[in-house]
């Protein structure tokens, strides 16, 4: 399948769990077509970059390692991803990998991997975003705080910071994480 013929299959995902599910299993049926989904995904300002996105997402969440041959890229392009629709689950991704238990994907993460992931979930933190790709920040951030040091400290600042002017699901997960960090004094 050609980057063209995957852009026109993807007019056809949508929310459903059924139709991400779906395309994602013909990607990891077809780990070839990783790259041209990242190609549609990393068209930013194209309606059906978000579309790439769900669908890198589900795949990630079923098969996190199909996607270790593009922490490169991945890495290296994320912060260029603005619609909102596409910021979400490219911040799951993130937290994906950093959760990951994964021996491979553990191998894989570089650091430069992990420095571009932290700056990316900070971004998402100061910038204007919904409470979903902060959510995902806060999370990631704070698993990778344990491995670099400057980390909690400027996560704990912005989220005393920003605490009262967020909505409430901000401030549920910002209460568990600064409980988290104050327990891990």
């Amino acid at each position: 399948m050609t980057t063209a013929e995957l852009y026109n299959e993807l007019n056809y995902v949508n929310h459903s769990r059924e139709k991400r599910l779906y395309y994602a299993n013909m990607v990891m049926d077809n780990p070839d077509l990783i790259p041209k989904l990242l190609d549609i995904l990393f068209r930013v300002d194209d309606k059906i970059s978000p579309r790439a996105a769900w669908v890198l997402e589900f795949m990630c969440s079923k098969k996190i390692e199909a996607i270790i041959p593009f922490l490169d890229r991945f890495t290296e392009n994320m912060s260029k991803v603005h619609l909102d629709s596409a910021v979400r689950p490219v911040a799951k991704i993130c937290e994906l990998l950093i959760k990951a238990t994964n021996p491979n994907i553990e191998k894989a993460l570089t650091e430069t991997h992990k420095e571009r992931i932290i700056e990316n979930c900070f971004d998402y933190m100061i910038n204007d975003e919904k409470v979903a790709p902060k959510a995902y920040a806060m999370s990631t951030l704070f698993i990778l705080g344990k491995e670099f040091d400057w980390v909690h400290p400027e996560l704990q600042l912005i989220l005393e910071r920003d605490f009262h002017q967020q909505s409430a699901a901000f401030k549920a997960r910002a209460r568990h994480i600064l409980k988290k960090l104050k327990k891990d004094r």
